[in-house]
């Protein structure tokens, strides 16, 4: 039988370290790696922790759903955030019906600039999970009940 030498980081008392080690910050090539690495999952750049915190996540419910003239993709939502109530322009029509979205917790960007979505102004964003092929949309939402107008950390 062959011995294999097995080695322990060991203290200059022969005590064995089990203490952690120090996170450094990357280095360029770490970097480069963690960039690659993230390439195969996201087309989208890295951002930072500070970029995320600029964003506003709420829990959303879905007051009344519309339709807007001439528009086959898009649904005019009213939406509750506790004490606000906001419009939002969703382009799920092909995904959920008028039923299916009543009373539904959504969650949010609650500070996204409105943009003028079909000739109606939108006050933010829902966030929704959605397949390669765009075939299946899925809300992201709160696992319980939650207050509207709660922030998503």
């Amino acid at each position: 039988m062959a011995k294999t030498n097995k080695t322990k980081d060991k203290t200059p008392n022969n005590k064995i370290n089990n203490k952690a080690p120090k996170s450094e910050p990357l280095s360029d090539n770490n970097k480069v790696n963690q960039q690659q690495a993230s390439s195969q999952i996201s087309s989208k750049p890295l951002i930072s922790y500070s970029d995320f915190e600029k964003l506003d996540l709420r829990i959303a419910k879905i007051m009344e759903v519309e339709d807007i003239e001439g528009k086959d993709k898009l649904y005019k939502l009213k939406i509750s955030l506790g004490d606000e109530q906001r419009t939002i322009v969703a382009g799920i029509k092909q995904h959920y019906s008028k039923d299916e979205l009543i009373n539904k917790q959504i969650i949010i960007i609650a500070n996204l600039e409105p943009a003028k979505i079909g000739g109606i102004t939108s006050e933010g964003m829902l966030l929704a999970a959605v397949s390669e092929d765009k075939s299946q949309v899925t809300f992201l939402t709160p696992e319980k009940s939650t207050k509207d107008g709660s922030k998503v950390q």
